[in-house]
């Protein structure tokens, strides 16, 4: 395909179509994608980036935008006509959310089906679709119903039943812009806060809303700091102490945390399922010059006698606290996801109790808040007496964040005005003290 306006978004309707109906990771697909295109026909900066900012910006709208389709359609597009459909999405998406000029967005998806052959057929009804999408669109977007368009009713449900509507509207809403760059830093905020343009947020992050290419930023080489959502840095935290302690950290790819407590003083052990994460983890340290001893394994299956000091959960769980970077997750997850990784989390839990010296410190955390992968979770292992709660102080955390049992929730509308931040679910517990 010569034309490079063509192939751009011929290249996102693929990506879209692996991640949306094949289940593949955005970022993987994306990666690979990008990959295979350089070996064949590389492409400019600038297209790759229109390319990823085309399939999220439709994964993040797919509701809006199917919305308006088929206010247009007649009727729907049989199923063996999947890329007419996807053609006709990226178009829409152009049109009403990215400012795209209507002739380059019309022309482009008509171009698209008339060179396919197998759908030339269908480049008269893509014509009349999007010419009308061209002049109604931004009027139909601008009267939907956002939250509940786009995601999946399980999900908002779930948020509306423990945050109320306003909040889960909230939620749901702040996932619909790109998240800024958070970095944690190994020393001298105040010095990195000016060289990477930057601004230091109560958590003691700093965040960069500009983008730019990571590797190229002042500090990549030399591993000054880590990019590290501002909500994934909290947790290493809750620590009492970790200066000279012994220090696992379960499921710890992609290393960030790991980095937090070896810098703060923590012989760590990081322990991950995965060879290629646990590579990848390596990676990261080698570039902070950092170390840790790690161990690839199933935690489930852990039948070492090793005891730690302080134990570091970041669980398996549905992520759908992170849809500002990870679009994907909100097509990708269904309610027997949840019921799954449940199973998986009380077991990690119960292992994870078992590693620890009798006055350890654990903090138990998801990217998630779905209170059956977090609160309810914590309840339920509280009640069995399995562990105690070490409640958060307000000293410690921005009070906002911190729950009536004093554990850390961190909503993805807060700090909205600069970009948001992931949902997170943390407990810091200890385990149940036996009576004598």
């Amino acid at each position: 395909m010569n034309n490079p306006d063509l192939l751009t978004r011929h290249l996102a309707v693929g990506i879209f179509d692996a991640v949306f109906r094949h289940g593949k990771g955005l970022e993987e697909e994306y990666a690979a994608c990008m990959n295979y295109q350089e070996k064949k026909e590389p492409l400019e900066n600038r297209d790759r980036t229109f390319i990823r900012l085309l399939v999220t910006t439709l994964l993040r709208r797919l509701g809006q935008i199917d919305d308006i389709l088929f206010r247009f359609l007649k009727k729907p597009l049989p199923e063996k006509t999947a890329y007419v459909f996807d053609v006709l999405r990226i178009s829409a998406a152009q049109l009403v959310f990215l400012d795209t000029p209507a002739h380059a967005a019309v022309s482009t998806g008509v171009s698209l089906i008339k060179n396919s052959r197998k759908y030339s057929g269908f480049s008269g009804l893509t014509n009349a679709v999007l010419r009308r999408i061209a002049k109604e669109g931004k009027s139909i977007a601008e009267k939907q119903d956002t939250a509940r368009l786009n995601i999946p009713v399980w999900l908002f449900e779930k948020w509306v039943k423990e945050y109320g509507q306003q909040n889960a509207e909230k939620i749901a809403n702040t996932g619909l812009r790109e998240a800024p760059l958070d970095f944690s830093i190994k020393a001298d905020s105040e010095i990195w806060s000016d060289r990477l343009e930057a601004i230091l947020m109560p958590t003691g992050s700093l965040r960069r809303e500009k983008q730019a290419s990571v590797p190229q930023l002042p500090g990549y080489e030399e591993g000054a700091w880590w990019i590290q959502d501002l909500s994934a840095a909290v947790p290493a935290r809750l620590f009492h102490s970790l200066k000279g302690k012994k220090a696992a950290d379960i499921c710890a790819a992609p290393g960030g945390k790991t980095a937090q407590m070896i810098l703060a003083g923590a012989e760590v052990t990081a322990i991950d399922i995965s060879e290629n994460r646990i590579k990848r983890l390596k990676e990261n340290l080698d570039r902070l010059h950092f170390s840790a001893k790690t161990i690839c394994t199933d935690m489930r299956e852990w039948n070492k006698n090793e005891k730690f000091d302080i134990v570091l959960l970041d669980a398996p769980c549905s992520a759908t606290g992170t849809l500002r970077r990870h679009p994907d997750v909100v097509w990708h997850r269904t309610l027997q996801d949840i019921s799954r990784l449940q199973i998986t989390q009380k077991q990690l839990l119960e292992t994870a109790v078992q590693m620890m010296t009798d006055d350890a410190e654990m903090v138990y955390c998801v990217c998630s808040i779905l209170p059956e992968e977090g609160r309810g979770l914590i309840d339920n292992a509280v009640r069995s007496g399995l562990v105690e709660r070490i409640p958060l102080e307000p000293s410690e955390v921005p009070k906002e964040m911190i729950t009536k049992d004093g554990d850390l929730l961190i909503l993805p509308f807060f700090y909205e005005t600069s970009g948001g931040c992931d949902g997170f679910y943390a407990a810091r517990l200890r385990k149940k003290e036996k009576k004598a």
